[in-house]
């Protein structure tokens, strides 16, 4: 066996150990979405539009808190490799748990202010051009969720910590269960059952809400049995450093515009799909979610390369920096192509659960973009691997420029030009899509290189 290629499974089983729990974690929590909404249509129509309006608020503000918090991950590996490599040093400990304290300080006022904004855009809405009737039906849902976004950030602050700390194994199992909790509630609150009183579709609310605070607990919980966090794991907020706070929350912010514009990004997208009629936004839906589904896997690799680039670097150790990168894009090219074959010859089969037999219309729409997902997923993973990257030399900043460029400047224009202009329609915007997602990750990988080129020099001496 070539060196190379030794060097590089050993790099893949490492980094899959930390890769794998993590996307396991995010295809869980995509079920837990999912139950959510299959509930909400088992009520009815009316009640699936107004609970799915009601997500869609949901998750776009909680989407930007976890951007929030998210570097939190990466601060905490790259000073817990500077405590490992100078154990005699105090500071190094003070300063992981001082990370904690802000990161949950951090959590708490981003779910406090995204709980009121919530609730300003549920009656706000309305003036968007919603059905006034499905806005009424939908604030209950919304005041039911809003206080489940502190326990949430709370959650993913602590999801960070311990993920930084090469410690995920827990995530995956609370995940899990908390798909059956919610499930479990879900049917409670709705119903009644057990003398509880019968709410409805704000039930599924006010299950969010209960679920976060549980899985919140059940992760606190663990970090306090883990002999190596729980001494670390620090609850005193009103002792955080305000440099440390600052310092999160610059490097935070950025990474909640690049999530908040990538959802807004999809989201005109679908807008510019839903005008060439119901069959092609329908086969657009049934592919995107497919796409989604399968990104949870970039998500995991993204952020598993992100903090071991932190390590590495906190470390000098720029060549092993860049071996996380080539790792990283080899295992998620394995899985694509894996992935692509799938679509390519068996597309009917991929789309049967989305379709019924006779919709001959969008299923052949579907069929189609299909074959561009095929290609599409490979740029949607680098790009996504890219922001983890840049996540990893702490520029934030430079990531949420790239996919500002990317998303909007070249790849809306492009679905634009290809889809209405040129007459291709849905496919010609999806074209579009992987033209942005293209260039986006082209970008990102260059600045990644030019980041790691620009520390080499100092990172020398520490090396050797």
């Amino acid at each position: 066996m070539p060196p190379a290629f030794a060097r590089l499974l050993t790099d893949s089983r490492a980094l899959a150990t930390l890769a794998v729990p993590l996307a396991l974690t995010q295809l869980a929590q995509v079920a837990l979405t999912t139950t959510d909404t299959v509930m909400m249509g088992l009520i009815g129509t009316e009640a699936l539009a107004a609970g799915g309006l009601a997500m869609v608020i949901f998750n776009q503000l909680r989407t930007m808190g976890v951007g929030l918090v998210t570097a939190v991950g990466n601060q905490i590996a790259a000073a817990d490799a500077r405590a490992e490599a100078d154990e005699s040093d105090p500071r190094a400990r003070e300063e992981v748990r001082d990370l904690v304290r802000a990161s949950l300080l951090l959590a708490t006022l981003a779910g406090l202010a995204g709980a009121v904004l919530m609730v300003l855009v549920g009656h706000a809405v309305v003036l968007l051009g919603q059905d006034p009737d499905v806005v009424d039906a939908a604030k209950p849902v919304l005041y039911a969720m809003a206080p489940g976004l502190i326990p949430c950030l709370w959650f993913q602050a602590i999801r960070q910590f311990t993920v930084g700390m090469g410690r995920p194994q827990a995530l995956l199992r609370i995940t899990i269960a908390s798909i059956a909790v919610n499930a479990g509630l879900n049917w409670l609150f709705i119903h009644g059952t057990w003398g509880l009183p019968e709410l409805g579709l704000p039930g599924i609310g006010l299950a969010t809400t209960t679920v976060y605070a549980l899985s919140f607990l059940a992760l606190y919980a663990s970090a306090c049995r883990d002999a190596r966090l729980a001494p670390l794991l620090s609850l005193r907020i009103w002792r955080t450093r305000p440099a440390t706070l600052r310092r999160l929350a610059s490097l935070g912010a950025p990474i909640a515009a690049t999530y908040g514009s990538e959802a807004g990004f999809f989201s005109v997208v679908a807008l510019l799909v839903g005008s060439f009629g119901t069959a092609a936004l329908a086969a657009h839906t049934a592919v995107n979610q497919l796409v989604y589904i399968v990104f949870q896997i970039a998500v995991g690799l993204s952020h598993a390369a992100s903090l071991g680039v932190s390590r590495e670097l906190a470390l000098g150790n720029t060549a092993a920096a860049r071996r996380l990168k080539t790792t990283a894009l080899a295992c998620a090219a394995a899985v694509m192509a894996a992935v692509a074959v799938v679509y390519v010859t068996v597309p009917r089969l991929v789309l049967s659960p989305f379709f019924d037999t006779g919709d001959a219309s969008a299923t052949d729409i579907a069929t189609h973009l299909l074959l561009v997902a095929a290609v599409l997923q490979f740029f949607d993973c680098t790009q996504n691997i890219g922001v983890g990257l840049l996540r990893g030399l702490d520029d934030t900043k430079g990531g949420f420029r790239v996919t500002l460029v990317g998303y909007w400047l070249i790849g809306l224009p492009a679905a634009a030009l290809l889809g209405p202009a040129a007459g291709l329609d849905t496919l010609g915007v999806w074209l579009g899509l992987l033209t942005g997602l293209a260039a986006t990750a082209v970008l990102l990988l260059r600045r990644f290189h030019r980041g790691v080129d620009a520390l080499e020099p100092t990172a020398a001496p520490a090396a050797a």
